[in-house]
């Protein structure tokens, strides 16, 4: 009997949250309401204190965090090229210019050493990604920002549970986004929240987020911005508040199935594994390079035969067509090329069970080693 497919991830949500989406679809009130407002209680109990807003989408968040800071035309962001297109494609739709800078072949982050080399006069903002759960050198980058007068927006979708130098991500800093899609540490099915600075910054964001509108005692309202629609709902939110206090334990097992993988893997496979960081990331993802010359396609493939899933986690985007319209070329970032052509994450989830680490490096053995070898070597 063929084995259960193994996905790269799954979601863990328990019967208790189950149960309580289902008083808030009868309660009737399933759109923005009381239960979005004790999830932003929760979260900015979490971040500190800190003022939180609850949105759609991680995307969401990045998208207002841009307005917030004031970025639009003639501006430009300096970014990573290795991350989702969600954060270079909300630049563009502020109206900005983004400005790549290669990442890090340690860490798989922006390298911070190259960042003020491209800082011009129309730098506005930097916008750093935290790849793989794995913050980003947050003493360096803020030094960078002061020095050059940026505001800093974190694209911590991936790092909820994270921390730097003991501090929790979000608790600290500038404008922090952070996702809870699906395949995050924790979730609320889509959705996101913004960490701001300030009561009139929280304000903005709500303004923001739901097309702009002032409603008035008396019935009557006002629109001074030109809003989107990025609200979260209330059965999203209830989620939220079912995930939020597992999320260290959620964290707390990803770290353990890492450190499996650590012991598991065969070093002469060729594979290039992640940094071994245990103490500040969240192991939102365990991502490894291919040996040169392994045929990612047919690995994947090969994989899914045995019953296990594998994500590609990113490719580089300055090599997209959009972004090649707009003057990027391949050779411009060597090391985030190389990482987005052969990286590929393997199953991490918290429901794992040690064995599952087992199988994935079986089945990895018997890929790269064994007799299915030959179809995944490219040829010519």
């Amino acid at each position: 009997m063929a084995e259960d497919f193994l996905p790269f991830t799954r979601p863990s949500i328990d019967e208790a949250s189950i149960a309580a989406v289902g008083e808030v679809l009868r309660s009737g009130w399933i759109t923005s309401g009381p239960k979005v407002l004790e999830f932003e209680a929760c979260l900015s109990e979490y971040c500190g204190g800190r003022p939180v807003r609850a949105l759609a989408s991680g995307t969401g968040a990045l998208e207002i965090a841009l307005a917030v800071a004031g970025v639009g035309a003639g501006d430009e962001v300096i970014t990573t090229p290795l991350s989702w297109v969600a954060t270079a494609n909300v630049v563009l739709r502020a109206g900005a210019r983004v400005v790549f800078v290669d990442v890090d072949p340690a860490t798989r982050n922006i390298d911070l050493g190259r960042v003020e080399q491209a800082i011009t006069p129309r730098t506005r903002a930097l916008l750093p990604v935290d790849l793989a759960g794995l913050p980003v050198d947050r003493d360096r980058l803020y030094d960078i920002a002061r020095r050059h007068r940026l505001r800093v927006i974190e694209d911590a979708a991936q790092s909820m549970g994270a921390n730097w130098r003991g501090r929790p991500i979000g608790s600290f800093g500038d404008l922090v986004s952070i996702s809870f899609h699906p395949n995050k540490n924790m979730t609320t099915t889509e959705g996101g929240c913004l960490v701001v600075n300030d009561a009139a910054e929280a304000r903005a964001v709500e303004l923001w987020r739901l097309q702009g509108v002032e409603r008035h005692a008396d019935g009557g309202m006002e629109v001074t911005l030109p809003g989107r629609k990025h609200n979260m709902t209330d059965v999203a939110a209830c989620i939220g508040l079912g995930q939020l206090p597992r999320l260290a334990a959620f964290n707390a097992r990803r770290r353990e199935l890492a450190r499996r993988y650590f012991a598991e893997l065969d070093r002469d496979l060729g594979l290039e594994l992640p940094l071994a960081e245990f103490e500040q990331g969240n192991w939102h993802m365990f991502q490894v390079l291919l040996p040169e010359g392994c045929a990612r396609g047919a690995f994947i493939a090969a994989m899914k035969a045995q019953g296990i899933g594998i994500g590609v986690h990113y490719p580089a985007m300055h090599l997209f067509g959009l972004f090649r319209e707009l003057g990027w070329r391949a050779g411009e970032f060597p090391q985030a090329e190389r990482i987005g052509a052969r990286s590929v994450t393997l199953p991490l989830f918290p429901a794992m069970r040690d064995a599952d680490v087992t199988r994935v490096a079986a089945a990895l053995r018997g890929v790269l080693r064994g007799a299915g070898r030959r179809d995944v070597r490219q040829t010519g």
